[in-house]
């Protein structure tokens, strides 16, 4: 298969021993009541292997809603995917699943939703800080909120439950770019999609996703102690052609953006842009 012939969104690729492991949501019916996510695998990030199957979320009763956003992220001896799933209270939340190898398959981990009770969340990426501490960032959507924010929490070390309470990152309103789209008759700002990634100089950056001129962009920070927390700056839009929630990985010698494109149900693939890693700040070639 090629990208074209991929539909999925949140595209999140997994490298390992020379081989690509492509995750997404399934795009049908935009991602609700799917069934799971699949796996896709590459040698050369052009030719793909037919999906996968990777996770059954009916097997586990998480079939109730959204089945969103998985990525998967190596920690200890194990595979661990990260995705989002409606509780049985309706609301949306980040689970946490584990599994031996990346093509699964993955079985729930841990002790429920890992995202705060009674908050409509979703977008949950793993961080692992330089002291060994992991933590999951997230966003609390716009839909309950208006101004949508990324938040943080402190993961116990076997990634099972938050051993923290929320931290606000930042409100999207706040980041100078981003701009409002119309909700449910007001105007409301969008946050998805984090992502966190450490260049070659030691500074991390988190990027995410929202919206300018209606165009679905993917927007950056710069940490400036290098570290997860207050202290830091948004940048200038990192990719603006309606394409977004996306993530970055290595590709032998090569830094990738990856993101789904265009926003529009039932037309949207992965794409790959190359990034050029300056440091202080990245660039797309």
């Amino acid at each position: 298969m090629t990208c074209a012939e991929i539909n999925i969104r949140d595209p999140f690729v997994l490298v390992r021993d020379g081989i690509y492991y492509l995750y997404g949501t399934r795009a049908a019916n935009f991602g609700t009541q799917t069934g799971g996510f699949d796996v896709y695998t590459s040698a050369d990030l052009v030719t793909w292997s037919d999906p996968i199957p990777c996770f059954d979320s009916v097997r586990y009763g998480m079939n109730r809603g959204v089945n969103w956003a998985p990525e998967v992220h190596v920690y200890g001896d194990a595979y661990y995917m990260f995705a989002t799933f409606t509780r049985e209270d309706g609301l949306h939340a980040t689970y946490v699943l584990r599994s031996e190898s990346p093509l699964g398959p993955f079985v729930p981990h841990g002790e429920g939703a890992l995202t705060p009770a009674g908050w409509e969340c979703l977008d949950g990426t793993l961080h692992v800080g330089e002291d060994g501490r992991p933590y999951l960032v997230f966003c609390h959507e716009h839909t309950q909120i208006s101004d949508g924010t990324i938040c943080y929490e402190e993961l116990s070390a076997d990634l099972k439950r938050a051993v923290s309470g929320p931290a606000l990152l930042f409100r999207a309103s706040e980041s100078g770019t981003a701009e409002a789209i119309p909700f449910g008759g007001g105007m409301n700002y969008v946050t998805d999609g984090p992502f966190l990634y450490r260049s070659d100089s030691g500074t991390l950056f988190l990027i995410w996703s929202s919206f300018i001129g209606g165009s679905y962009v993917e927007l950056a920070v710069r940490f400036r102690d290098g570290k997860l927390g207050t202290d830091f700056e948004h940048l200038p839009p990192l990719y603006t052609k309606d394409g977004g929630h996306g993530m970055i990985f290595r590709a032998e010698n090569r830094v990738i953006l990856t993101f789904h494109s265009p926003n529009a149900s039932g037309q949207e693939h992965p794409f790959f842009v190359e990034l050029a890693d300056r440091g202080d700040r990245l660039e797309v070639k």
